[in-house]
C-alpha cells in the first residue's frame, strides 16, 4: 500500500509540474512574438519516414515548428535515412556540409554518431547531434561516447532489468534473446552482456542468442525469421525475449511464429518498450498474431491538457499526410520525444545571449535542460536520460492489449502479476518454460545396454512382442520421479552399447537427451553434463575371499556372556547369600548367625554362595531361605548349562577373516585385481590407485567374479558399494569387503548442461527418498535374498549371550528375594532381635558394600575383556 501510495503521489507532483512547465514555455514565447528580428535555427531532420516512428517524428517535430514560432525561427532540413546506416551517415554529412545546419536531430544511433564525430574532426566542425533512437546503452557500454551526442532516450538497463524482473517473477531459468541489430554498425555483445547481467541477479540465464541484420537490409526478411525461428523451435527453451527492435520486424516474427505453432501453449514472449509503445498504431493482424505476449510500456501522463491538445493535433495532422492509416493515428512516446526534443533545442535558446548561439553553447545548454516535458522529466547526465524510467506491463489479449502491472527500479512490481495474464494459447497457468520430449518427437534416454549389474538396469530382447524390455531398479526410479513431475514428458529408452564414460559423453553431445543407469556421479563427468540428486548413496570398496581362522584368547571363558549378563549375574548372587543370611538371623538359627556378617558377604562377592549354602544346608531352618536357595540353584544349572554351550561353540566354530587386509599388499605383490569393465573403475585404479594397467582385468557380469576368483585370475575386486551389496547378497558364503570404503558421489541420472530437468528429477526423487519409496524398491530388487554374507565381523561374538534369555527366571528369582527381604524385616521387628535404628544401619553397610563391590566387579571385568580382545587382536 505504500508503494501504490509513493507512485500516486509522484504522478501527481508530475502532472502538476508538467502544467506549469509546459505553460511557462508557451507563455515566454508568446511574450517574444513582439519582436521583429526572431532568431533562427536550422535544424538538419534525419529519420526515417517509411517506418511508424519515423512519421511520428517527422509530424511531431513539425507541431513544435508551429507552437515555437512565436519564439525561434526553426527550420527543419529533412533527410531520408531509408532505416540504414549508410544513408543516415552521408544525409547527416551532407546537411553538415552544404546546409550548414546548427544541429542533427533523429534517429542516430550511437555507431553512426561515433563515425560522424571522427568526419567532422576532418571537417573542423563540431555540429551537436541529438539521437532520438529507441535504444540508448549507458556511458560504460559504449566503446567510444562522441562527446556532441545526446540522446533522448532513457538507458536500456532499465528495461533490462525489467524483463529480468518478469523471468525471476515466474522462475524461468533459461531464455532465447532475439533481437534485431540498431545499426549496420553495431554489436549485439553490449545487449547481451546487459541482459545476462539482469538475469544473473535472479538466477537465470541466456541460453541462447540470435540476433538479426536490420530488416530493411534482407531481401527476403520473411525466409529468413522463418529460417531461424524453426531452429528456435527444435530446442528446448520456450521463453523468448525479444529485445529492442523495429516494429516491421516484429510484425513478421509473430505472423512466423504463429505459423509455425509458436503462439501456443507452452510458450512465452516478451517484448521491449520499442515494440510495446507502438502497440497503438497497428492493424488488427498483428494484434491477433500477438496473443499472449506480455509487453514493456514506457509510461507517460497521457491525462494533461498539453498532452491532450497535443494528441489532438498530432492525430489530425497524421491522417491528412496518412489517410491510410487513419485509424492508427494516435502518438507514441517516441512523438513525445521528438517534440521535447526540439522543446529543448529553444530552452536552449531562451537560455543564451543574443540572437545566435554557436555550437558550443547550444550543446552546454541542452545538456543542461532540466523541465517536464510531453513523455516525462527531460534532464540530461552523461548524454542521457537521467530520470528512471516507469514500465506498464501489459498483455496482448482480444482486439488490443489490457495493463496488468507497473514496474519500476526503486519499489518494482506494483500489483499482483501472476494471476491476471492470459499466455499464448488462452492458457492462464503459468508455461515452466521449457519442453522436452513430444509424441511425435520423445526424449531419448539412454541405458546402459552392458552393464555387469542388471538388477540395476537389464537390456533383454522380447522374441514374442519383437521389443526390447528394459528393467532394473534405476529404471523404476526414474520412472517414479517422472510421475512426480508436474507435467507430461514423452520419452523413450534407448540401449547403449558403450562405455558409460562414452554414455556421458553422447549427453553431452546432444546425442542423447538423458541417461538413465547406475551412473556414478564424478566431478570430471560434472564438465560435461548434469546430475540429479544421487537415488543411492556409494562408495568404491574392495572385495576379497574370506578365509576361517579359530578364536584364540586367554581369557575366551569371560566372552560367553555380556557385560550387561555378568552384572546382572553378580548382583542376583549377592542378593541372594544376604537374604539367606537375613532370614536365617531373624528367625533365631544362631548357628548360622554366628558366621561373621562380613565374612558372608566377602564369600558372596567371590560368587561362592552356592558352595556355602551347600555346606550349611543342614543348618539353614528357615524354609523362606531354603525357597530362595531352591530358585537360585535352580537359575544356576540353567545358566550354567548354556554357559557351556556358548563357549564350547565360541572354542570350536571358526571365524572367517579376509584373505587380504589393504590394498597396497595388492600393489607391493603386483596382483590382478578385477572391476567392472565399462565403469569407471578401470581408471581410477590406474590413475588414482596407481595399479598397473595389466593388472587390472575388466570383468563385464556379476556371475564372472566367483570363477576369477576360484581359478586364481584375480586376487581382489573393485565394486561400487551397491554393487557390493548386490554381489553379496548373491554370492553368500566365502566373500568379505576388506579395506575402508572410498566416499563416491553415488548414483544419478545424467542430463546436459543447464537442463531445467535435472532440477526437476532431483526434487522429484528427494520425495520420493523421504517418503521411503526408494528403500522399498532397493530391498525388494538388489537384496531380496535372505543370506548374509560375512565381513570382517566375528560370527562367534554374535553368539555372546545376555540376560534377556534368562529374564523371566532372573524376575521370578528377585521377586522370591523380595518377598523374603519383607518377610524377614517383619520378623526382626516382632521378635525386637534388631531396633529399627540398627536395621537401618546395618542396611546402610549393605548398600555400601554391595556399591564397592559392583565397581569392582565392573573394573575386573573391563580388564579382563581388555585383555580378552587384545589376545585376539
Amino acid at each position: 500500500m505504500n508503494i501504490q501510495l509513493h507512485l500516486f503521489l509522484f504522478f501527481l507532483c508530475f502532472v502538476l509540474v508538467e502544467s506549469e512547465t509546459t505553460a511557462s514555455i508557451r507563455k515566454e514565447c508568446r511574450q517574444k512574438q513582439q519582436h521583429h528580428h526572431r532568431p533562427t535555427m536550422s535544424i538538419g531532420v534525419v529519420i526515417d519516414e517509411s517506418c511508424r516512428v519515423g512519421k511520428e517524428q517527422k509530424i511531431a517535430m513539425e507541431l513544435a515548428v508551429a507552437d515555437f514560432r512565436p519564439c525561434l525561427n526553426l527550420v527543419l532540413h529533412p533527410r531520408p535515412s531509408h532505416g540504414s546506416s549508410a544513408p543516415a551517415a552521408s544525409a547527416a554529412i551532407d546537411l553538415i556540409s552544404h546546409n550548414q545546419v546548427d544541429t542533427i536531430l533523429g534517429t542516430v544511433t550511437q555507431q553512426e554518431a561515433t563515425i560522424l564525430s571522427e568526419l567532422k574532426t576532418s571537417m573542423a566542425r563540431s555540429t551537436p547531434i541529438i539521437s532520438l533512437s529507441p535504444v540508448a546503452f549507458p556511458p560504460q557500454e559504449m566503446v567510444q561516447k562522441p562527446p556532441s551526442v545526446i540522446q533522448i532516450t532513457s538507458p536500456i538497463t532499465y528495461q533490462m532489468q525489467c524483463i529480468a524482473a518478469i523471468v525471476g517473477r515466474f522462475r524461468w531459468r533459461n531464455v532465447v534473446l532475439i533481437h534485431e541489430q540498431e545499426s549496420s554498425f553495431s554489436e549485439d555483445s553490449s545487449l547481451f552482456t546487459l541482459l545476462l547481467g539482469s538475469l544473473r541477479a535472479v538466477d537465470s540465464s541466456i541460453e541462447h542468442h540470435l540476433s538479426f541484420p536490420r530488416i530493411s537490409s534482407l531481401l527476403d526478411p520473411k525466409a529468413v525469421v522463418e529460417e531461424e525461428l524453426k531452429k528456435l523451435r527444435s530446442r528446448s527453451g520456450r521463453i523468448f525475449v525479444v529485445a529492442p527492435s523495429s516494429m516491421d520486424f516484429a510484425v513478421i516474427l509473430f505472423e512466423k511464429a504463429k505459423g509455425l505453432g509458436m503462439m501456443t501453449k507452452g510458450y512465452v514472449w516478451i517484448v521491449s518498450d520499442e515494440i510495446a509503445n507502438l502497440l497503438d498504431s497497428v492493424d488488427l493482424s498483428v494484434i491477433l498474431n500477438m496473443q499472449g505476449v506480455l509487453g514493456l510500456k514506457t509510461d507517460y501522463a497521457d491525462t494533461t491538457d498539453y498532452y491532450k491538445e497535443f494528441k489532438s493535433k498530432f492525430r489530425r495532422k497524421y491522417r491528412e499526410k496518412h489517410p491510410t492509416e487513419e485509424e492508427n493515428s494516435s502518438p507514441s512516446v517516441y512523438s513525445l520525444r521528438a517534440y521535447d526534443a526540439v522543446s529543448a533545442l529553444v530552452k536552449a535558446f531562451q537560455n543564451s545571449e543574443g540572437i545566435k548561439i554557436n555550437s558550443t553553447e547550444l550543446m552546454h545548454h541542452v545538456s543542461s535542460s532540466n523541465f517536464q516535458g510531453l513523455s516525462g522529466e527531460i534532464r540530461l547526465k552523461n548524454g542521457l536520460l537521467s530520470h528512471k524510467p516507469i514500465f506498464r506491463i501489459v498483455n496482448v489479449i482480444g482486439k488490443s492489449y489490457r495493463e496488468v502491472t507497473m514496474w519500476s527500479p526503486e519499489f518494482g512490481f506494483l500489483g499482483e502479476l501472476i494471476s491476471s495474464i492470459y499466455w499464448p494459447g488462452g492458457e492462464r497457468t503459468i508455461p515452466k518454460g521449457w519442453t522436452m520430449g513430444s509424441n511425435e518427437k520423445p526424449l531419448k534416454v539412454g541405458v546402459p545396454a552392458k552393464g555387469a549389474f542388471n538388477q540395476f538396469v537389464k537390456v533383454a530382447y522380447d522374441q514374442g512382442h519383437n521389443q526390447t524390455q528394459i528393467s532394473g531398479f534405476s529404471i523404476e526410479v526414474f520412472e517414479a520421479a517422472i510421475k512426480q513431475l508436474p507435467y507430461n514428458l514423452d520419452y523413450v529408452f534407448v540401449p547403449y552399447y558403450g562405455s558409460y564414460d562414452e554414455m556421458v559423453a553422447e549427453v553431452h553431445n546432444k546425442s542423447l537427451d538423458a541417461a538413465v543407469g547406475d551412473t556414478e556421479i564424478m566431478a570430471d563427468r560434472y564438465v560435461y553434463a548434469e546430475f540429479s540428486q544421487p537415488y543411492i548413496e556409494s562408495g568404491l570398496v574392495m572385495l576379497v575371499t574370506a578365509k576361517p581362522r579359530l578364536k584364540e584368547s586367554r581369557f575366551i571363558a569371560l566372552s560367553a556372556f555380556t557385560k550387561k549378563m555378568w552384572i546382572q549375574l553378580a548382583g542376583l548372587s549377592m542378593s541372594t547369600g544376604a537374604i539367606i543370611w537375613l532370614s536365617e538371623y531373624a528367625t533365631g538359627n544362631e548357628q548360622f548367625a554366628n558366621n561373621s556378617f562380613l565374612q558372608l558377604i566377602g564369600s558372596v562377592l567371590w560368587l561362592s554362595i552356592t558352595i556355602i549354602s551347600f555346606s550349611q544346608r543342614e543348618n539353614i531352618r528357615n524354609g523362606t531361605s531354603k525357597l530362595v536357595l531352591a530358585a537360585w540353584i535352580s537359575i544356576v544349572f540353567v545358566v550354567g548349562a548354556s554357559f557351556t554351550a556358548v563357549l564350547s561353540s565360541m572354542m570350536t566354530v571358526p571365524r572367517l577373516q579376509p584373505s587380504i587386509l589393504d590394498i597396497d599388499h595388492l600393489r607391493n605383490t603386483n596382483a590382478v585385481v578385477g572391476c567392472n569393465g565399462n565403469s569407471f573403475i578401470v581408471r581410477y585404479l590406474i590413475d588414482v590407485l596407481h595399479f598397473k594397467q595389466e593388472n587390472v582385468q575388466r570383468i563385464y557380469s556379476i556371475n564372472d567374479y566367483p570363477r576369477a576368483f576360484e581359478t586364481g585370475e584375480i586376487k581382489a575386486a573393485f565394486f561400487v558399494a551397491p554393487h557390493a551389496k548386490v554381489f553379496l547378497a548373491t554370492y553368500c558364503k566365502g566373500y568379505t569387503i576388506s579395506g575402508p570404503s572410498i566416499k563416491l558421489g553415488g548414483f544419478g541420472f545424467v542430463f546436459p548442461k543447464g537442463s531445467p530437468l535435472a532440477v526437476d528429477i532431483s526434487e522429484a526423487i528427494l520425495k520420493l527418498t523421504q517418503s521411503g519409496h526408494v528403500n522399498t524398491l532397493e530391498k525388494n530388487m538388489l537384496y531380496p535374498s535372505n543370506c548374509t554374507s560375512s565381513t570382517n565381523s566375528d560370527e562367534a561374538d554374535d553368539m555372546k549371550l545376555g540376560p534377556e534369555p534368562f529374564s523371566g527366571l532372573f524376575q521370578v528369582l528377585g521377586g522370591i528375594i523380595g518377598v523374603a527381604f519383607f518377610i524377614s524385616v517383619i520378623r526382626l521387628v516382632r521378635t525386637k532381635r534388631i531396633s529399627i535404628h540398627d536395621l537401618l544401619q546395618r542396611a546402610l553397610i549393605v548398600k555400601r558394600i554391595c556399591m564397592r563391590a559392583s565397581s569392582v566387579l565392573a573394573e575386573c571385568y573391563i580388564r579382563f575383556r581388555w585383555h580378552s580382545e587384545g589376545s585376539q587382536s
